[in-house]
């Protein structure tokens, strides 16, 4: 089925949110659930693929700060994965973020093989790397302090140094390394 990469509109939210939801539910991040779309600060280049001019099959956010540009978010609904339809968003997003004065793209994410290959592929390298960290309800609260009249935290997300994953790995059941990948732009980048 083709599809079609176009600016996002607002009336395009609630589909939005469905494909994003979709996106990452056999991910590492199938727990990053939006009720509403992002709203930026800085200028964005927010572009969506659709499929008979309404329902979004993907979707790329990229927010940009003066020279340095980060996707805020890719997805692609996993019905129609693996046709090329998150390289075309980012090959239509990129000429827009230079146009707006970024001369770097960079973008967080986890230990899935499909995301980490698809950077890769993408012209993007890894340039740092830390931990993402979550104390579930049923591990321990030792070395967790809170505010007077506050219980021990129930569940957490936390940070931590690259150094300490043998630890935390023994630790805590859910521990993920977050990369950090990187491209250069130039006035070239292509379409």
């Amino acid at each position: 089925m083709a599809f079609t990469v176009r600016p996002y509109s607002p009336a395009d939210e609630r589909s939005w949110l469905r494909c994003r939801v979709l996106a990452f539910l056999d991910t590492q991040y199938h727990d990053d659930v939006k009720q509403h779309r992002t709203s930026f600060t800085q200028p964005a280049v927010t572009l969506v693929a659709v499929i008979d001019d309404e329902d979004v099959v993907g979707l790329i956010d990229i927010e940009i700060d003066g020279p340095a540009a980060t996707i805020d978010t890719v997805a692609v609904h996993p019905d129609h994965a693996r046709r090329g339809i998150g390289t075309a968003l980012l090959a239509a997003a990129l000429p827009d973020a230079v146009a707006a004065g970024a001369t770097t793209v960079d973008a967080w994410t986890r230990e899935d093989p499909a995301a980490n290959a698809w950077y890769t592929a993408s012209g993007f390298v890894e340039s740092e790397r830390y931990l993402h960290v979550y104390k579930e309800h049923d591990e321990p609260t030792a070395g967790f302090a809170t505010p007077v009249g506050l219980s021990a935290p129930v569940t957490a997300f936390m940070h931590a140094g690259i150094s300490s994953e043998t630890e935390l790995r023994a630790r805590f059941r859910r521990v993920h390394v977050c990369r950090r990948y990187v491209r250069r732009l130039t006035a070239a980048t292509p379409r």
